[in-house]
């Protein structure tokens, strides 16, 4: 839901250039192969080295609409079980990407990405982690926001601006609350 909020509300009417990187929840959080976190985690870190492997042939731009229908997939029409070449097919990229599910050479470069970003907010963290140069030049970065539903458009600029103005303030490092609602995905894009 963030990563639409910033797509569909921010990045037009703020201009954004945006770069997406991997953050692999099993890396991350080392789940057992025999809890039952283990095998959607596993799932999504080799949808990433699929991602990676699209970059490092098609460059950054190419990971977005991939992104969105990897999303699409799992989280519009609840299929985890996806085929990656139809999602490859689907946006228009080589099916030969698919190769890399399986390959393991592209966790270290999943493993790079992702610490580059935990090495901005601390390993005390999960996803989404945004990341941003403030007015000194310096790149920093917040988990979050974990939001359940794509504000209205002027909600949604006012939440960034924040964003934007916490990132400025020295010394600010944590906002939450708990949270008691489940994403709301709305129609399949």
């Amino acid at each position: 839901m963030t990563a639409r909020w910033v797509v569909d509300e921010v990045q037009p009417a703020r201009d954004l250039n945006i770069t997406w990187q991997p953050i692999s929840l099993l890396f991350k959080n080392e789940p057992a192969p025999d809890s039952d976190y283990y095998a959607p985690v596993k799932k999504t870190h080799q949808l990433l080295r699929v991602m990676e492997s699209v970059r490092a042939s098609e460059g950054d731009g190419a990971i977005g609409g991939l992104y969105w229908e990897f999303g699409r997939r799992i989280h519009h029409d609840r299929d985890r079980g996806f085929d990656v070449t139809a999602a490859l097919t689907a946006v228009g990229l080589d099916v030969a990407h698919a190769a890399a599910f399986d390959d393991e050479s592209w966790d270290a470069e999943i493993r790079t990405r992702m610490d580059a970003g935990l090495a901005l907010t601390g390993d005390d963290v999960g996803t989404p982690i945004i990341a941003l140069t403030d007015r000194a030049g310096q790149k920093q970065a917040y988990f979050g926001p974990v939001i359940t539903r794509v504000p209205p458009t002027e909600d949604a600029l006012a939440m960034w601006d924040a964003l934007t103005t916490m990132m400025n303030v020295e010394g600010f490092w944590e906002l939450k609350r708990t949270r008691t609602q489940g994403p709301e995905f709305g129609e399949r894009p």
